[in-house]
Order: structure tokens, then sequence, then C-alpha cells
């Protein structure tokens, strides 16, 4: 089975099955942080390539792209604050 959800939300769906509720992008960007170097790294070779794919012009599908970008964004400048400080 493929799944053809986007990476925030597996990431929502995951934190409501574990807290019962949606985790925000801000929350998401925080996790990020707890992991190591390579997987962080890992993290954003995927969420990039998921950029790249097509996008269709719905409003729908260009707020969550918007979103996508932000959050893809704030990912990138704690993984590379984490670096700086070799963490």
């Amino acid at each position: 089975m493929q799944d053809n959800r986007d990476f925030i939300d597996r990431a929502e769906s995951a934190a409501e099955k574990l807290y019962g509720e949606p985790m925000s992008t801000e929350d998401i960007s925080k996790n990020f942080a707890l992991h190591g170097v390579q997987k962080r790294a890992e993290a954003l070779e995927r969420f990039d390539s998921e950029l790249r794919g097509e996008i269709d012009s719905s409003p729908h599908s260009l707020r969550r792209r918007v979103r996508l970008m932000d959050l893809r964004k704030k990912m990138g400048t704690v993984h590379e604050a984490l670096r700086k400080a070799r963490r």
C-alpha cells in the first residue's frame, strides 16, 4: 500500500494517534531538533524530494504547498543551527 499523504499529513496523523490531536508545524520543527544529524539530513532529503513533486493549482493544494515550504524552511534552519553547534 502506498502512502500518498504529504509530510505534514503523516506527522499530524502520527501525533493524533499518540496524543489525540494533530501536531502543529511548530511542534513538528521542535521535535525535529531531537533527532541526530544523520536522521535530520535524511528527513530533509525526503522532504525536498516531496517538494519537487508536481502540484495542482487548487487553492487547497497551494495552501498545503506553502505550509510545506514554511515547515521545510524552519526544519532547515534548525538543522543548520544544530550542525554549527556540532549536534
